[in-house]
């Protein structure tokens, strides 16, 4: 066992030509540089050039298209060693599950159009319109509708929270073909299309940037009758919800590991000061007040680290992973949350200072305890259609 990394011999062998390329990577993307970006909320071009460059955004793209062809436990360990190197796939994590479900449902004109020039990094896929002010996690409930026209579609409505949309050539919306009242099940009426933000651009598309508290790139955008052809419908219309649903676990367990990453970060981060840290003659590790919750966020650490572990095992044997996607999220950033405050513990006041990179890494990991859904509706999902509790929404 690979005490430092946490995995099998079997996988560290598998996944070690992979890691140690992302580490040689991120080595030229320091400290310095994220501060840099994070001061003036600026888009890490130059790391999401060189990721592209290297293919590891394409990692799950099929060679047949111009990917790597890799498996999900692969692009995992991609995200997970670009957050244990201090580093933030936030930026452009999108870009590689997105694309699945052109993969999965879209047809083979689309298949052919767009998945190699994704793959070659000349089209940016990583724009996800699926909520709203309105509705929030409620997919079910969003009001963004697309009519039918001669041609097409006419899409009107609003979406927030859709995080590189200024740095993205194509989006993936969710909207609605059919009103509510009109379809014979809930999850119906909601259909999926591509939407080429580069033609709608001021014709009726329009991106109004937020401020919050990391460098996240988010947006709100909004469509006024926005034209898109009828070719870009992907998959069957009215299906949407459900060709959204597949997409949403392959995030949540490459986020996960994301989430490994951090906490992997903030605990080797803790051990190292804690070791050169001397106070009253000895240094500060010594003392078992500061050894312990360093020892607890590593437990909680591996623990989370199997479940990721075991929900990208079952994605890639076909499996129903609702409930292991949704657990390897939850109790991922937790881990991830409670090593970032005992990071912030251990360094005492240096831990709010920017030169650490802790208090960014701090704001950075918090946001996966609400995106992209909220911890409480993962304890929901699991008391309802896990342990078959009563139906709380």
């Amino acid at each position: 066992m690979n005490e430092r990394d946490g995995h099998s011999d079997e996988q560290v062998e598998n996944l070690a030509p992979i890691r140690e390329s992302v580490r040689a990577l991120c080595v030229d993307f320091p400290g310095e540089y994220w501060r840099g970006l994070d001061r003036e909320r600026e888009y890490p071009t130059e790391f999401v050039a060189a990721l592209t460059k290297a293919g590891f955004l394409a990692a799950l793209i099929p060679e047949e298209f111009g990917g790597s062809g890799l498996n999900l436990r692969a692009a995992a360990a991609i995200m997970e060693e670009i957050h244990a190197a201090g580093c933030n796939g936030a930026a452009c994590h999108a870009q590689m599950y997105t694309m699945g479900t052109i993969l999965r449902h879209g047809s083979a004109a689309q298949k052919k159009k767009y998945l190699p020039a994704i793959a070659r990094g000349e089209l940016r896929l990583q724009a996800f319109g699926v909520t709203e002010p309105t509705s929030g996690t409620d997919t079910l409930s969003l009001r963004t509708t697309a009519t039918r026209t001669n041609d097409g579609f006419s899409i009107s409505g609003q979406k927030i929270w859709t995080s590189r949309a200024e740095h993205s050539d194509l989006m993936l919306l969710l909207a609605r073909t059919t009103p509510k009242e009109k379809t014979k099940k809930r999850t119906e009426g909601l259909s999926v299309f591509l939407v080429d933000m580069r033609a709608a651009k001021d014709k009726g598309l329009s991106i109004r940037p937020i401020r919050t508290m990391m460098n996240h790139a988010t947006t709100e955008v909004f469509f006024d009758n926005v034209q898109v052809p009828a070719d870009n419908l992907v998959g069957e219309e009215g299906q949407g919800f459900r060709y959204i649903l597949a997409g949403m676990n392959a995030e949540r367990i490459l986020i996960a590991a994301e989430c490994i990453g951090d906490a992997k970060w903030f605990i080797e981060k803790a051990s190292a000061y804690a070791k050169e840290r001397v106070l009253f003659d000895r240094p500060i590790g010594q003392n078992q007040g500061v050894q312990f919750p360093i020892a607890r966020a590593y437990a909680q650490m591996r623990a989370a680290e199997l479940m990721v572990h075991e929900a990208a095992r079952k994605y890639e044997a076909g499996e129903d992973i609702g409930p292991e996607a949704n657990m390897a999220k939850l109790l991922a950033a937790d881990a991830s949350w409670a090593a970032a405050d005992m990071c912030v513990q251990t360094h005492g006041g240096f831990g709010f200072a920017e030169e650490y990179d802790i208090e960014r890494k701090f704001r950075e990991t918090r946001l996966y305890q609400v995106a992209p859904i909220s911890t409480n509706l993962i304890l929901s999902y699991l008391s309802e259609h896990v342990l078959g509790l009563p139906r709380s929404y």
